[in-house]
């Protein structure tokens, strides 16, 4: 049975056009796996789902993930962080090898939604790893993802209706109503991407309409497992509500860029 699998031009690239064609007809994907992102169970055969290629040297691995979770994309990664990988009988579990041996290697999902505050809506991201984030050279045992984002400045949320503080030199970008990258302060004056998305991620008119009337968006961050793909927008404020109460979020506001 065919698969409602997105397979993206670079994965394409990657693997060849017959090996694309075979898993966009149903050969050599499966039915059943657990999201490389969320980590929750997802069914090609009833929900689109991304292909992600692990890359390294010489190996690649093969792994899926909810289309909602994050879009297709190659990740590149060093050739020795592969080799535990690699040893798993499926992709599924080559996958799981690789978050849980290597989490600095962790990919950023990122969702946005409007968040109420004060009574007027405010366009947000919410980013959260697929994996614990450790800082190079540590013991890898320590979740370090909000520590560097301290000290990258952004601040606790304590309080969820209380806006955030604007973080200089960052900006979020979107054009023509596609949310194209997170920027960070780069050398000199100009910026480089902190997160960037591998196709453009669409984005509500309604989001978009609060972005350029407010010409700020709220960027939440939250350790992998703290928030999840939540369907709804009150059940994302939920979740990002109990990530603040247990102290495992963070925001910064951020400029607009672009429209």
């Amino acid at each position: 049975m065919p698969r409602m699998l997105d397979v993206s031009e670079d994965v394409r690239a990657e693997i060849g056009d017959e090996e694309a064609d075979r898993l966009l007809a149903g050969d050599n994907a499966p039915g059943s796996y657990d999201c490389t992102s969320c980590r929750t169970p997802g069914d090609s055969e009833q929900e689109r789902t991304s292909t992600v290629l692990f890359v390294g040297e010489e190996t690649a691995v093969l792994a899926f993930a909810h289309a909602s979770c994050i879009p297709s994309q190659v990740v590149r990664v060093a050739e020795d962080q592969l080799q535990g990988a690699v040893a798993s009988i499926t992709a599924a579990d080559a996958a799981d090898a690789l978050t849980a041996a290597h989490p600095e290697q962790a990919v950023l999902g990122v969702t946005s939604g409007l968040v109420l505050i004060d009574g007027e809506l405010h366009p947000a991201l919410v980013v959260e790893p697929t994996a614990p984030v450790a800082r190079p050279g540590s013991d890898r045992l320590t979740d370090e993802f909000l520590p560097l984002l301290a000290e990258q400045g952004f601040h606790r949320v304590d309080d969820l209706n209380t806006r955030p503080a604007a973080l200089p030199g960052w900006s979020v970008l979107v054009a023509m109503g596609q949310l194209h990258s997170v920027l960070q302060p780069g050398a000199g004056a100009g910026q480089t991407a902190w997160w960037q998305a591998h196709q453009p991620l669409q984005v509500t008119e309604g989001w978009r309409a609060a972005a350029n009337k407010s010409h700020t968006v709220l960027v939440f961050a939250a350790p992998v497992g703290s928030i999840g793909q939540q369907p709804r927008e009150d059940l994302l404020r939920d979740a990002l509500e109990k990530a603040a109460a247990n102290g495992r979020l963070v925001a910064a506001a951020m400029p607009l860029a672009g429209t």
